[in-house]
């Protein structure tokens, strides 16, 4: 197998190598992969899973080349060690879902902390920027929470907002109305179960995918509630679904604070809760970063651009 790991400019591919390559000639040695450099980035070669995990140890010594934290052989000698670690908790982690043969793992340190943290509290609180898995894996829990019989049902819910346009009147019964809004959760859905399954959970209400508003007034019981793109509400809504908690009730709330489609003015509520539940007890709160974004590279690259960017305003102002 062969990986490139591609390198953004020459002084960053020798902060990799390090000094008389010290670093490559422990990676070869431990992971027994050949490394390479090439212009555009380094290349690894070897058997599939030796690749792979040199792999990671090189990724995340680029992070660190990136944000200008040291890299010397301890740091490379920790992330080798952080690898083997992670491996085996990789596996401790995986989500057994619906279907077949498949288990959804944590890729990142955050991920892995958010799944711990699920596992742990009744109710858990996911903030990241996109690309960081905070909804598939809220998703792939909640299925192995009912398939496990943990739960008896699962409320997908998001608040019905337009991201920064005004699509005016769609046509349609309300279901086709709310349906766009809430087409992310039925893809993460679709990916852990049979349609057909899917579609028998839904009918026999085991399965819900609501619009937030229509929570409103119900007490949950024995469910598992996931409250998605929640920096789209406003406090009162997040008041509003956070109190429908019932007997043997888990819940996951998750959003992007940097993304937010409510009125100019109005208090995002995924914001408000951060400080409103600050130290109560069996709420826990997860912070994702560009780090953890398992979509293509190039969303890291964008968020981390227009984080830079979204700073340089600020400080001018």
């Amino acid at each position: 197998m062969e990986l490139e790991i591609p390198v953004e400019d020459r002084h960053q591919t020798l902060k990799l190598l390090g000094t008389q390559d010290g670093h490559v000639k422990l990676l070869r040695k431990t992971f027994e992969v050949d490394v390479v450099s090439r212009a555009g980035g380094l290349v690894v070669r070897g058997p599939q899973v030796h690749v792979r995990a040199a792999g990671k140890v090189l990724k995340a010594m680029l992070e660190r080349v990136r944000t200008g934290d040291r890299l010397g052989m301890a740091e490379v000698k920790d992330l080798i060690d952080a690898c083997a670690a992670s491996r085996k908790d990789t596996d401790d982690l995986a989500i057994d879902v619906f279907a077949s043969g498949m288990k959804v793992t944590p890729r990142t340190p955050g991920q892995r902390k958010y799944v711990r943290a699920v596992r742990k509290k009744h109710l858990v609180f996911c903030i990241g920027p996109a690309g960081t898995g905070k909804t598939y894996l809220a998703v792939a829990m909640a299925l192995n929470a009912l398939k496990t019989r943990q739960v008896r049902r699962i409320i997908l819910a998001r608040p019905a907002v337009e991201a920064g346009e005004k699509l005016g009147f769609l046509p349609g019964d309300m279901q086709a109305k709310v349906n766009p809004y809430l087409r992310p959760l039925y893809d993460a859905l679709s990916d852990m179960m049979e349609f057909g399954q899917i579609r028998k959970y839904m009918e026999n209400d085991m399965v819900e995918v609501i619009p937030l508003a229509y929570m409103r007034g119900r007490t949950l019981n024995h469910a598992f509630i996931i409250l998605d793109e929640a920096q789209n509400c406003t406090t009162g809504q997040m008041k509003m679904c956070l109190t429908r908690l019932g007997e043997n009730c888990r819940a996951i709330v998750t959003g992007d604070i940097t993304q937010i489609d409510l009125p100019t003015g109005e208090m995002s509520g995924l914001v408000a809760v951060q400080a409103i539940l600050k130290g109560v007890r069996g709420i826990e709160f997860i912070y994702l970063h560009s780090r953890d974004i398992v979509r293509h590279r190039l969303v890291q690259d964008i968020v981390n651009a227009y984080g830079r960017a979204e700073s340089g305003t600020r400080e001018t102002t």
